[in-house]
């Protein structure tokens, strides 16, 4: 079996990106004063999930339930070029957090 060091990366970067999706649902959530209970009442989804999400340790999550989440706490996915340099809006909004 052949692992190249990319693959790892690949992996690292995945959960580390998970993590930080987790880390503002979670905020977001407690900012609305919302439990993970209601949250996942309105999504279909039991507590336990939604636990799993915001510490990012979820082994699967489809791109419609995650859109889904964001959409309920008014939250957004944005997609950039990687390794770029973050813009000045998005320093602005990592303030908000």
């Amino acid at each position: 079996m052949h692992l190249s060091l990319d693959g790892l990366f690949c992996i690292a970067y995945d959960v580390i990106m998970l993590f930080e999706i987790g880390k503002h649902i979670r905020q977001e959530r407690k900012k609305r004063k919302m439990s993970q209970v209601k949250l996942g009442e309105l999504l279909g989804m039991s507590r336990t999930t939604i636990g799993q999400i915001e510490n990012g340790i979820i082994q699967d999550i489809g791109v419609r339930k995650l859109i889904r989440i964001l959409e309920i706490l008014d939250l957004e996915l944005r997609v950039r070029r990687a390794n770029s340099r973050p813009t000045l809006d998005e320093l602005r909004d990592e303030d908000d957090f």
